[in-house]
């Protein structure tokens, strides 16, 4: 089947995902257009990562995945990463002992032209012009928004139709974390789709057009950012 190129970039349909015998994620229903950066919030342990690894295949899952129409295989990342979803994971998952370089030229490791490569390197650069003075820099050594910048920019060398962000301001300094997502929203508004998990709610709903909660794997509310005016609101949803 050709992709479809009216249809959403993302489109997840009753998704489910287990660890072993615990069910983890209640069918799950997403729509990501074009442009669109949606937002998934919810407490600890409410299923958000688990959301994201079930539409990676990254864990054990049922349900459908479509990018532009295409079904996509629910147990084989490579594919859905080739379709132009690509995740940047809880705690980041740069490899430490490599360079800078190393580490971003890994997220065009399928791209033959070195043209291309090096088009994707500059407009890296011109997001986080920091990552061009520490290419032989071991990420490893780098501070904890630096190597942010890393795995963000690792993502982006795979030139992503969707991409997806699990946590990214986790153990970053506030001025840190607003760098970090000024650059999304500067991705955003050249066009990328992006689905954000973010712990500090506050940020994300600056960022978002739509809203999905999520409470004990379960989806409980699919809203604007609109509707929410304080914490207590937020939390009514959840313990609804």
């Amino acid at each position: 089947m050709a992709p479809d190129p009216h249809a959403p970039l993302l489109q997840v349909r009753g998704l489910t995902a287990r660890y072993g015998h615990v069910r983890a994620l209640e069918a799950t229903d997403l729509t990501v257009d074009r442009g669109e950066l949606v937002a998934i919030l919810g407490p600890n342990g409410a299923g958000k990562s688990t959301l994201l690894r079930a539409i990676l295949g990254l864990v054990a899952n049922t349900g459908e995945v479509r990018s532009e129409g295409v079904v996509l295989p629910r147990a084989d990342p490579v594919a859905v990463a080739s379709a132009g979803i690509v995740l940047v994971p809880e705690g980041r998952g740069i490899f430490g002992p490599m360079t800078v370089a190393e580490n971003l030229r890994l997220g065009a490791y399928r791209v033959r032209d070195r043209r291309e490569v090096e088009r994707r390197l500059a407009r890296t650069f011109e997001l986080f012009p920091r990552l061009s003075e520490r290419l032989g820099q071991t990420a490893g050594s780098m501070s904890g928004g630096e190597q942010q910048m890393v795995a963000i920019g690792r993502a982006l060398m795979a030139d992503p139709k969707v991409l997806l962000l699990d946590e990214p301001s986790l153990g970053l300094a506030p001025r840190v974390t607003a760098e970090i997502l000024e650059t999304l929203r500067r991705l955003n508004q050249s066009g990328l789709s992006v689905v954000l998990v973010e712990q500090k709610a506050p940020l994300a709903l600056e960022l978002a057009v739509r809203v999905h909660l999520l409470s004990l794997g379960r989806t409980v509310a699919v809203i604007s950012p609109d509707q929410v005016k304080s914490h207590d609101e937020l939390a009514r949803y959840y313990f609804a």
